[in-house]
C-alpha cells in the first residue's frame, strides 16, 4: 500500500501564481491548486441575507483565535474555517480523493468573504464559473441509463 503524500497549498493575494480562477455568481471560490489550471476546485463561499449577518458574520471571521473553526453553511454542502495560527486559515477540501489543507492568510481570506456583500457583484467572465459549477454537479448526480440498481 502507498502512503498518501499531500502538500497543503498557501495562497495570498500578492501570489505570483495565479490561484483565484474566478467567483461565479452563487459565490463559489474557484481554485488552481497550486496555480495549476488543469486542476481547479469550487469552494463553497458565504452567502449571507442581509447587510446585518454580513458584518456579524465578518466580526466572527475577525475573532477566530487558533484552534477555533467557523462554518459557511450552505444549502448543500458545508465549508470548516479553521484559525492555525494569526495570519493562517485552512479551509479542508478534497483534491483526487485525498483530504487537503487549503491555508489561506488572513488577508486573503477575508477578501474572499467580502464577496457576499449584498452588492458585491461577479465578473461576467465568471458567470460561465456557475455555468460550469451546475454542470459538474449534475453530472455526480445523473445515473447511467443502461445502470442496475442493486437493492
Amino acid at each position: 500500500m502507498e502512503a498518501l503524500f499531500c502538500l497543503s497549498p498557501r495562497y495570498r493575494l500578492d501570489d505570483q501564481s495565479p490561484w483565484l480562477e474566478g467567483i461565479d455568481p452563487s459565490r463559489h471560490y474557484w481554485l488552481c491548486v497550486n496555480g495549476d489550471k488543469k486542476m481547479t476546485l469550487a469552494l463553497p463561499g458565504l452567502i449571507v441575507s442581509s447587510l446585518d449577518e454580513f458584518k456579524q458574520v465578518i466580526r466572527k471571521f475577525r475573532s477566530l483565535q487558533p484552534g477555533e473553526t467557523m462554518t459557511l453553511a450552505r444549502i448543500a454542502s458545508r465549508c470548516l474555517i479553521r484559525c492555525v495560527s494569526p495570519n493562517c486559515y485552512a479551509i479542508e477540501a478534497q483534491v483526487n480523493h485525498a483530504p487537503v489543507l487549503h491555508l489561506f492568510d488572513r488577508e486573503t481570506l477575508e477578501s474572499l468573504l467580502m464577496t457576499a456583500h449584498p452588492d458585491w457583484q461577479c465578473a461576467p467572465s465568471d458567470v460561465e464559473l456557475g455555468r460550469k459549477f451546475l454542470l459538474r454537479s449534475l453530472q455526480e448526480t445523473t445515473v447511467p441509463h443502461n445502470s442496475k440498481s442493486k437493492i
